[in-house]
């Protein structure tokens, strides 16, 4: 496990320190895990996750037809018109992409309010970077609030047989969804402080952009709707592992299709097509193609093993090493594997120490999903949301994300961390 380990650090401290080039150290590392045949051949397919890919390509390019529609503009107007200040403007955007997230996965969320707060942003002649940071980190802190939030929340709910309902109230308890929602307000108030100089009031125009098309608006919210039935589709259907890829994909081949019979020219079709950004696409495959490594070699395994060590016997310690190593863990290595490694552990601690594994459970969803918020690429809205930026012209530093991630994470898990063991562990 050694090798894998040290390079996939390595790779991480040069991702942070060169932002502008992580896609390439990434990918780099991700073939050096295939070339060293720590990343066998047969897994290099597993280990991409082919439905975010789909799903960032298909948004991105839907997301440049509702841009060039203006409806974006005509959106920052309207809530320009609803909003007193900078400042409030920040909160009502990061607590609109929460809303959102909670149904819909946060890297499309990230796409949709995203062009809304850019903007904004414009026609404040302000800075856009802390507006896209606060969109992502909220849209990932939602996920955990019910059962469609966030793929971890799907696969807890499947391990647990949990109904959407069971996000609200499970066994007679106020469940994850209340605990979120603590979390919640502690973090519109962080989002409130990072804006505090925000101050100035926004001027009222009364004027509305006029919007040059419906068409992609439809498709957009069209788009929203599949994905939030194919969330409640019932596992009976056996919906394909891509399906919100698909339905993203599908939607911008339609919108493709109609941009072109309008305008009857080539480019209609390749301006949403170069509206894709492929950086971003490369720099999830290579962390997709990383993470598969090392847990090919066994580290997510040790982790989840170590972690089991260090708390037996103790329910609230086994509670809070899970909630915090969660928290740590997932700011470096996707949730994703590192939850479904847990999920069994978990279940043979409960059993071996003859207690009730609710409180472990929800603690490993609250911290895995909230970890992500630590680091610029500890969770793919998050890269989404600074690729949206790169694109923009805006750099991101880490000193930029840190200052709102980290206090948003403290700010969230916290009160989750209370509310869930007084409700569940005691």
């Amino acid at each position: 496990m050694l090798p894998a380990i040290l390079l996939f650090a390595v790779t991480y401290v040069l991702m942070l320190t060169f932002s502008k080039y992580r896609p390439y150290f990434a990918l780099t590392s991700g073939l050096i895990f295939i070339v060293t045949g720590m990343l066998p051949l047969a897994d290099i397919i597993p280990s991409l996750d082919f439905n975010v890919l789909l799903m960032i390509g298909g948004t991105m390019g839907l997301v440049q037809l509702f841009i060039d529609s203006r409806m974006p503009e005509r959106m920052a107007d309207m809530i320009m018109a609803r909003v007193p200040t900078i400042q409030w403007a920040g909160v009502a955007l990061s607590l609109f992409a929460g809303i959102i997230s909670a149904f819909v996965d946060n890297v499309a969320t990230v796409l949709m309010v995203a062009p809304v707060a850019l903007e904004i942003c414009k026609k404040l002649k302000t800075n856009p970077v802390p507006f896209i940071i606060s969109i992502a980190v909220s849209s990932n802190l939602q996920g955990a609030a019910t059962l469609v939030g966030d793929t971890t929340a799907i696969m807890l709910g499947s391990a647990l047989d949990m109904t959407f309902m069971d996000f609200f109230v499970y066994h007679g308890k106020p469940s994850m969804f209340f605990a979120v929602e603590l979390g919640a307000v502690l973090s519109a108030c962080i989002v409130y402080f990072i804006f505090r100089k925000g101050k100035a009031p926004i001027p009222k125009t009364g004027e509305l952009t006029p919007v040059k098309d419906y068409v992609p608006t439809v498709l957009l919210f069209g788009a929203i709707g599949l994905l939030i039935c194919a969330s409640f589709a019932p596992e009976s259907w056996n919906l394909p592992a891509e399906t919100n890829g698909i339905i993203c994909c599908g939607m911008l081949v339609v919108g493709l299709i109609y941009n072109y019979v309008k305008n009857k020219n080539l480019d209609a079709i390749v301006r949403p097509l170069k509206a894709i950004d492929f950086e971003t696409l490369g720099l999830l495959v290579g962390l997709f193609l990383m993470i598969g490594g090392i847990s090919h070699m066994g580290v997510i395994d040790a982790l989840a093993k170590l972690l089991a060590d260090l708390g037996r016997g103790n329910v609230f310690l086994m509670y809070s090493i899970i909630v915090w190593a969660s928290v740590l863990i997932s700011a470096f290595i996707d949730n994703i594997p590192y939850v479904a490694t847990m999920i069994p552990v978990i279940a043979g601690l409960a059993t071996q120490m003859g207690c009730d594994p609710t409180p472990l459970y929800f603690g490993l969803l609250s911290g895995a999903t909230l970890g992500g918020n630590c680091t610029p690429i500890g969770a793919s809205a998050n890269i989404t949301g600074i690729g949206i930026l790169r694109r923009a012209g805006y750099e991101v530093k880490n000193s930029d994300f840190f200052k709102i991630g980290i206090p948003f994470t403290l700010a969230a898990t916290i009160p989750a961390y209370i509310y869930i063991w007084l409700v569940f562990g005691v």
